[in-house]
């Protein structure tokens, strides 16, 4: 994995690599540049496969500069098609795979390969660009369009400048959601490239055109027979697994107490005869710690383990570099574990395996619990549900809050866009501009939640949490769950082969017995998270209190800062739990103060 720049702004060489070593942990093996015609093309390379210089980037071919950031895992099937049309290679990399299959097939080069990638091709002949990003989005795109001057980056941070101002609606979704969902960023003028698109600038007419080569579909459920689902589950997972253990750098895997790191593991370690180096993080917090599960995987699958116990202090240490590498608002706390688990990792393999993707597609999640019982409530029709809510004197009731949404569908969104909101205004047309095709595509409530998931969290949390704890510490992470054949095999399932009342994700639990027994792994789903009510309240309170003050609260657009400051209080007294939303804030004020950037000037 690395870090990709290219623009038309007639920026110098030295001011092109100082914006690329604002993002040097990317690619520490090699920051390349060249310059062709009035293109600036820029690379940061963290060596995976061929470590030779001559896969170092920008990587020039024909008429053709590329610069690639991820992983073509099936280059090698793209490389022996290419070498019967009569195509020789320099590298042993897919690089030069991507690159001339471009130059073989253009744009529906896409529907060829696997992998996890975002790339601009350079035709210097023609005065075109073309870019594309991965169909789930697991690697990163930021673009600048104006009056034909474009600039794009694996980052947001080398887009900055002093004339950088926040966008308002941005701030407010983030508020909602604790990130900055795709297309947009935080900043005004600066977007993200929605996964499974691709962009055409043609330079000459100074024209830009993004069209979608992929995205889920409606479902058709497969008249298929359990055993015969698991079968093929099973060995897609393998191929999965396989095509992403091709490494010239060691590797490992993360490995939870949850069933699909576990599978992950499992499955790798059948197919290599050495042992796998495994990674947990463990917590002193029964609540929160899987380690000890993670250690019983172990000693199972015969893996080389290694257990980081994280508390209070290991994970506060690392807020600086927390800041230096999530360029945008970012308010998962589980970052911060994942930063520490990566820098752990670093020492011992520089590609690692994960798990990440098992719940979006086999309905793991605690809420699909919610979305079953609520399916019943929703039933119940909107001005009977309404009136029934005049009854309720608790303004604060959970039921009451239910009360208030009209559909099934509404409740799906609030899911993921908090329902302690505390925007002043309440604006959900982005939902529906960009998100709204969830809707449309199951018949299944639980389904179309995992669509939701899928196409919202998946991408602009999850993505991005592995992508910049990975990226902070040169480690590549690769997701054999997030493989788009799996995630199409998947959604044609019944739901009831994934899911079933308090069993979430049977399918992969039945696998998963074939390499361990069901009595190891059948514990309660604790997820990757961190005490954190409890660290705001003690460790982090001085610095929560010193950041959120009123000056900063008042800046931030539409905060209902009198609603905040109430849950700030009662959380520190202890009376509620409110530590996602000052998480929130407190991420705000520290990502505002470290990029000099005032959310309240840059409002007027």
């Amino acid at each position: 994995m690395c870090g990709i720049y290219i623009t038309n702004i007639p920026y110098e060489k030295e001011e092109v690599l100082d914006k690329l070593n604002l993002i040097k942990f990317r690619g520490p093996d090699n920051l390349g540049y060249s310059k062709k015609g009035n293109i600036s093309l820029g690379h940061l390379r963290l060596a995976i496969v061929d470590l030779d210089v001559r896969s170092n980037q920008p990587f020039f071919y024909d008429k053709y500069s590329i610069v690639f950031n991820g992983e073509i895992y099936n280059f090698q099937d793209i490389r022996d098609e290419l070498e019967t049309l009569g195509h020789s290679f320099e590298t042993t990399g897919d690089t030069e795979v991507l690159v001339k299959g471009y130059a073989v097939w253009g744009k529906d080069i896409l529907q060829k390969i696997n992998g996890m990638f975002a790339f601009a091709i350079y035709d210097f002949e023609n005065e075109k660009v073309f870019c594309a990003r991965d169909r789930l989005g697991v690697k990163p795109f930021y673009y600048y369009w104006k009056d034909g001057l474009f600039e794009i980056c694996s980052q947001l941070k080398p887009l900055m400048n002093s004339k950088s101002e926040v966008s308002e609606e941005a701030i407010s979704i983030y508020l909602d959601c604790g990130y900055v969902p795709s297309p947009y960023s935080i900043l005004k003028n600066v977007f993200k490239l929605s996964p499974g698109k691709c962009i055409e600038i043609d330079l000459v007419a100074q024209s830009m055109n993004i069209s979608e080569y992929w995205n889920l579909e409606s479902v058709t459920t497969k008249d298929i027979s359990y055993e015969k689902a698991k079968e093929e589950l099973h060995k897609l997972l393998i191929d999965a697994v396989k095509i992403r253990m091709d490494s010239d750098v060691p590797l490992g895997t993360f490995l939870s107490g949850g069933i699909d790191s576990a599978l992950v593991t499992a499955i790798a370690s059948k197919i290599t005869a050495e042992k796998i180096n495994t990674f947990t993080i463990g917590f002193n917090d029964p609540k929160f710690d899987e380690s000890k599960i993670a250690e019983e995987f172990s000693k199972i699958l015969g893996t080389n383990h290694k257990t980081t116990f994280c508390d209070a202090n290991d994970a506060l240490k690392l807020l600086p570099k927390f800041q230096e590498v999530y360029d945008e608002p970012f308010a998962d706390s589980s970052a911060l574990p994942s930063l520490l688990l990566n820098l752990v990792t670093k020492k011992g393999v520089t590609v690692a395996l994960s798990g990440d993707g098992g719940d979006e597609s086999f309905l793991g999640y605690n809420y699909f619990e919610s979305i079953r019982k609520a399916t019943v409530f929703f039933k119940v029709p909107y001005f009977i549900r309404s009136f029934m809510g005049l009854f309720i004197i608790n303004k604060k009731s959970k039921f009451k809050e239910w009360l208030s949404i009209k559909n099934i569908d509404d409740f799906i969104v609030r899911i993921f866009v908090s329902m302690n909101s505390l925007n002043l205004v309440k604006n959900d047309s982005w939902i529906n501009t960009h998100y709204s095709i969830f809707k449309k595509l199951a018949s299944d409530e639980k389904q179309r939640a995992a669509d939701l998931n899928i196409k919202l969290w998946l991408e602009n949390d999850s993505n991005v949490k592995v992508d910049r704890a990975s990226m902070a510490y040169a480690v590549e992470v690769r997701s054999p769950f997030l493989d788009y054949r799996i995630i199409e095999f998947a959604r044609t399932l019944p739901v009831r082969f994934r899911y079933q009342k308090e069993l979430r994700k049977k399918i992969l639990r039945d696998i998963l017995e074939e390499y361990i027994p069901s009595s190891v792994f059948n514990q309660p789903k604790r997820g990757f998270s961190i005490p954190l009510d409890d660290w705001i309240k003690n460790d982090l309170k001085e610095d929560v209190l010193n950041c959120l003050n009123d000056s900063f609260l008042n800046g931030v657009p539409n905060l209902d800062v009198k609603k905040f400051k109430k849950q700030l209080y009662n959380h520190m007294e202890g009376t509620e739990m409110n530590g996602n939303n000052i998480w929130k804030l407190y991420v705000l004020a520290k990502w505002s103060e470290y990029n000099n950037i005032s959310l309240a000037s840059k409002m007027n």
